[in-house]
């Protein structure tokens, strides 16, 4: 007898795996249904309500200012804006490494605050110029430019600077060396000069150490040569000017001192233009000269004959070598004025210097002849010009005079009104 039993299993397990299918399907839609629950609570939850549990507040607006408070604070800003219009009582000079303030007068400074205000000044930026300044003797590539004032009256000095500064084609390599009578302890003038020129290179100098070793050497003679001697004595002072430009401060420039600086004097240590409107004979009596040249012998004479009309050099403008000048030059000056007895003399050239100098310079070009403005044509035509400022009390005309063209008055191109009333005062 045989059992069909296929069938009986079959079954079992078909039911077997319904069941596990329900229990499975039951699960899921428990845990789907748990799952949106929660989803609904969060979503349902309060908006104020953080999720540690703790209800949250909202920020309260900022308190707004008092009007009393509001105003008090507009005037104070107010009152600081106006406070930068007050005029300057104190400054430091800033080549003074203690930095302490010195005062001055109120009218001065409240100028000199709107003169900075309105001054410009050219600048060049090409520093390869530097170095074919320095290939051309001048050692640190700058051009130096000297003058030396008896009498002190800085308007000649800032139409002297701002005349070389319009001129030339590289200002920023020119270097100002003013020799006035006070000189470091004149701070005030220091100032008023640099705010006139904030950017150029200026210094100012005292001259006690030139004047006593002038005055040693000129003992027991009775007159004074500081400006004819001093630009000799100079480098001797201040050993850094090796190669130097020496101007007058009654000269205006229009030529480009650069140029100048550049010249080769090859083996002489002065260069000067020569007058020949001036010559020697109108000085000195060639049977004089020659009486000297016979009866003397020092290194200084010359050797041969002395030209009885030669050309004069002339000093307003030098260019100056110190490596190579001769130590015995003060020595032939002095020499040749207690000779020719010039303890009184009446004449503005003295001819002691050019016989010291004779056959010791290196002839310029005379472009660089100085030239009187005496007319407007003479004033185109010219690079050194030589004016006077009238009223000055360094004029040549003396205080209070006036001038009798006015071509005398060229010196105003290059001195505002409102400089000439600060540098005059």
């Amino acid at each position: 007898m045989t059992y069909n039993v296929l069938p009986f299993f079959t079954t079992s397990t078909e039911r077997e795996a319904e069941t596990e299918l329900k229990e499975t399907q039951d699960m899921s839609s428990s845990f789907m249904s748990s799952r949106s629950s929660a989803t609904h609570r969060r979503a349902a939850s309060s908006p104020n309500t953080d999720f540690s549990g703790f209800e949250r507040r909202e920020v309260d607006p900022a308190p707004t200012p008092r009007p009393l408070f509001q105003l008090f604070a507009f005037g104070f800003i107010i009152f600081l804006v106006f406070l930068q219009f007050l005029p300057a009582t104190h400054f430091r000079d800033p080549s003074d490494p203690l930095r302490k303030w010195t005062p001055f007068g109120d009218s001065t400074a409240s100028m000199l605050m709107r003169l900075s205000l309105g001054l410009r000044q050219t600048e060049a930026s090409n520093d390869g110029n530097s170095s074919l300044l320095a290939k051309n003797d001048g050692e640190d590539g700058m051009i130096h430019v000297v003058s030396w004032m008896d009498c002190l009256d800085l308007r000649f000095l800032a139409v002297l600077a701002n005349s070389t500064l319009s001129s030339s084609r590289y200002p920023h390599l020119v270097f100002f060396h003013f020799f006035i009578p006070k000189g470091k302890e004149d701070k005030v003038s220091f100032f008023k000069l640099k705010v006139l020129f904030p950017h150029s290179n200026l210094q100012v100098h005292g001259q006690e150490e030139v004047k006593e070793i002038i005055t040693t050497a000129i003992s027991g003679t009775q007159f004074a040569v500081f400006v004819e001697v001093a630009p000799f004595i100079i480098p001797s002072v201040h050993q850094s000017l090796a190669k130097f430009i020496y101007i007058l401060p009654n000269i205006l420039m229009k030529g480009r001192v650069e140029e100048l600086m550049g010249a080769d004097l090859s083996n002489y240590a002065i260069g000067a233009a020569e007058d020949c409107s001036s010559k020697l004979d109108m000085f000195v009596k060639s049977d004089v000269l020659d009486a000297i040249q016979r009866s003397a012998s020092k290194p200084w004479l010359s050797e041969s004959p002395y030209v009885k009309n030669a050309c004069t050099p002339v000093l307003s403008v030098l260019l100056i070598d110190s490596r190579k000048l001769d130590g015995d030059f003060v020595e032939a000056f002095l020499w040749w004025s207690k000779v020719l007895n010039l303890n009184e003399r009446s004449t503005g050239k003295n001819p002691a210097i050019f016989l010291a100098l004779y056959n010791k310079y290196l002839k310029l070009s005379s472009s660089w002849l100085v030239t009187p403005a005496t007319s407007s044509e003479m004033i185109n035509k010219s690079m050194v010009i030589q004016y006077d400022i009238p009223d000055s009390v360094c004029s040549q005309f003396g205080s209070g005079a006036t001038p009798q063209s006015d071509h005398g008055n060229i010196w105003t191109d290059y001195l505002t009104p409102m400089a000439d009333r600060i540098l005059g005062s």
